[in-house]
């Protein structure tokens, strides 16, 4: 991947290549095959770890003082949380192979989360100490095609693991429709795309848009001839974008190129929040060239498909905030951010500020939608039944279907009840049945 760097003194076209990250282009090179699975998974669990090259806080210089004893050590470790978001586009028609042996990983090592498995790559955000994380990690990153996944990591504390853990009813199993993120234990799915475009021809591995450091962020979207593009739904955008962010108010990342279409060639928009104008700036659609875009999401893999659509439609100038907006709040200080709101994240934090502090939303369980303090004063909010956002789409059967599994949980502590996944318990086999005689 081409990492860009923009220049004061020249052009939004001037980069330099980052040598640790790889390159799309049309001569992408092909993979040698990598080994099999079953030797992966052996070799992972006979071998030590090995040295790899992962974010700032799986590598680093050695502590300069000595750790005193191997309790304290494990004590240490077990304190110390992590959840890490991470992606790669790869060649992987064999995906499906990856699946059984990743999943036993991570339920030996304890490590929660979700990770989607597809033709196109891989897709996942666990949960898990330090340890037990970079192992997997390392285990993933063992097959060649999968080298180089792109990261996010935010600590948790051990209060946040065990609320994880504790209320598997307030983890919701599509909290978006590409992140099954449940913190009570790991989901590996396996799917067509690890992000839903529905257009199986557009591929990030082929081509893809350029890179922007979140530091050299801001000049690219405070220049008035850059059209700066938020690919994520609705409901996300809704607590938080970028100043001059064009809103496309998608409900699903599937709708993305209907809007594209509609607003670079057949100009209409149903939506009060689409920006028609951008600060002067008209929006042109039958301008004989694409303007220049620059486009960001969550944790950069929607914008890295949605650049790769981008160009094969014709655009010339595509760019993407490389780590999206989690690794911008992480590095840019909020004295220089051009962000304005909250970021939603898909787990239980719900949303993330500067820093990646805790943010203040909460997620009504009905939509799975953010919902503010506001939001949460207003009659049309029910805990675990709907919010101001929801209200007035469910109808009184899914209202009531709602509360009966709020009750479930309450009573039960989960939905469906104690029993739920469970074979029935056999009879014994010279019990006498009713209506048997």
């Amino acid at each position: 991947m081409v990492s860009p760097l923009l220049s004061s003194s020249s052009s939004y076209s001037s980069f330099s290549s980052n040598p640790n990250l790889i390159t799309f282009n049309p001569s992408f090179p092909i993979l040698k095959p990598s080994p099999t699975l079953p030797s992966l998974l052996s070799s992972f669990h006979q071998k030590p770890s090995r040295s790899m090259t992962h974010s700032k806080c799986f590598s680093g210089p050695s502590p300069a003082v000595p750790i005193p004893s191997a309790c304290e050590v494990q004590e240490v470790d077990s304190m110390s949380l992590v959840v890490v978001s991470f992606y790669k586009f790869a060649d992987f028609p064999d995906h499906a192979e990856f699946r059984s042996p990743l999943k036993k990983l991570c339920q030996e090592l304890r490590v929660s989360g979700g990770i989607i498995l597809a033709p196109e790559g891989i897709n996942g955000s666990i949960c898990g100490s330090r340890e037990s994380v970079q192992r997997v990690l390392g285990f993933i990153e063992s097959d060649e095609r999968l080298k180089g996944l792109r990261q996010v990591e935010t600590p948790v504390s051990p209060e946040e693991e065990a609320i994880h853990h504790g209320h598997s009813s307030s983890s919701p199993l599509a909290a978006g429709e590409d992140a099954p993120f449940r913190w009570d234990h790991v989901r590996v799915k396996l799917k067509k795309e690890i992000v839903t475009l529905g257009m199986p021809d557009v591929s990030p591995v082929e081509r893809v848009g350029q890179y922007v450091k979140p530091r050299d962020w801001n000049t690219l979207i405070s220049d008035p001839d850059t059209v700066v593009i938020d690919v994520r739904n609705h409901y996300e955008t809704r607590i938080g974008k970028f100043k001059r962010a064009v809103d496309p108010c998608t409900p699903a990342f599937r709708d993305f190129p209907f809007w594209v279409e509609d607003k670079f060639q057949l100009p209409k928009s149903d939506c009060e929040h689409s920006n028609e104008e951008v600060e002067g700036k008209t929006v042109n659609p039958e301008e004989n060239s694409p303007p220049r875009v620059a486009m960001y999401c969550t944790g950069g893999i929607r914008c890295e498909k949605a650049s790769s659509y981008l160009l094969s439609k014709g655009f010339k100038e595509v760019y993407h905030l490389e780590g999206g907006i989690l690794k911008y709040l992480e590095e840019v200080p909020k004295t220089e951010s051009l962000w304005e709101g909250e970021c939603f994240v898909f787990d239980k934090r719900v949303s993330v500020e500067h820093g990646l502090e805790q943010g203040t939303f909460k997620l009504c369980y009905g939509c799975k939608q953010p919902v503010s303090d506001a939001d949460i004063e207003s009659p049309q909010w029910e805990y675990g039944v709907s919010c101001p956002h929801c209200y007035s789409t469910k109808s009184e059967e899914e209202k009531e279907r709602a509360r009966a599994r709020q009750r479930q949980f309450e009573t039960w502590g989960i939905i469906g009840g104690p029993d739920k996944g469970r074979r029935p318990k056999q009879s014994d086999k010279n019990a006498t049945l009713p209506n048997s005689i």
